[in-house]
């Protein structure tokens, strides 16, 4: 069988170097009170980070003022000024110049339209997603449902693939596939309050990063944000874990 390729077209040089990869993100101590905690299931550790959303507010930083990507966990820090800011995690897959693959909508404001794919790389990999904040609440829906909808969010952005589509695996997984690298996506609790952001720690599968969310979460939809360059700025427990320039970010901060 093929493996499953990662959407990816820099070259290994543009990304650190392949043993770059190899180095895990750090751990969270088992006494860390804070938005994220360590989960471990079939022997890989999982950092997992619950953002209620009537606590914090979830900024999606994909271009600046000036319409450049701001690339860097810094430029999305200093993007929120003053308020403090609890994390950072890249969104989304992007081009060599930074910029969203898919559909970006930042501030309410919609950066790039949606695309359906039609490539043979992951994002095009049938079916691809949204994750979504819209009236306070937080989605993971399908590229089509979601368009067939009337939504007017303050926040998007388009990966793919899907990692679960109302509680089954993306039919293209395969158990036991050999393709494994460290991987981050999302998902939100049932009633949309709570957005759940899930970094691997050591390289993982579709199949079982995708069983993670679905068994150890309970989540019914889940959405792929990135492999290989995955990376987590979280400076409750001093975790400074960026592996490339990054396209879209979500910033993570206090509500006033």
């Amino acid at each position: 069988m093929a493996r499953l390729q990662s959407f990816w077209p820099l070259s290994l040089a543009a990304l650190g170097g392949l043993f770059g990869w190899l180095q895990p993100a750090p751990a969270i101590p088992p006494d860390h009170q804070g938005l994220c905690r360590t989960e471990t299931a079939g022997g890989v550790d999982y950092i997992v980070c619950d953002v209620p959303l009537d606590r914090y507010a979830v900024m999606l930083r994909s271009e600046d003022a000036a319409g450049q990507p701001y690339e860097t966990f810094a430029k999305a820090a200093a993007s929120v000024g003053d308020r403090r800011l609890r994390l950072i995690m890249n969104a989304g897959m992007y081009h060599e110049d930074r910029r969203a693959v898919g559909l970006a909508v930042q501030d309410g404001r919609v950066l790039k339209q949606a695309v359906r794919g039609t490539g043979s790389g992951n994002f095009s990999m049938q079916p691809n997603g949204v994750f979504f904040i819209e009236n306070g609440k937080a989605y993971v829906r399908d590229t089509e449902r979601y368009l067939s909808g009337n939504h007017t969010p303050e926040l998007a952005t388009q990966s793919g693939p899907m990692l679960l589509i109302d509680g089954r695996l993306h039919p293209r997984f395969i158990d036991g596939s050999d393709s494994r690298y460290v991987r981050n996506g999302v998902c939100a609790s049932e009633d949309g309050r709570t957005v759940r952001l899930v970094l691997s720690r050591k390289p993982v599968n579709f199949w079982d990063f995708a069983t993670f969310f679905r068994d150890r979460l309970g989540c019914r939809d889940a959405l792929f944000f990135d492999g290989k360059v995955s990376s987590l700025y979280y400076p409750g427990s001093g975790i400074d874990y960026r592996r490339d320039r990054l396209g879209p970010m979500l910033v993570v901060i206090d509500r006033d």
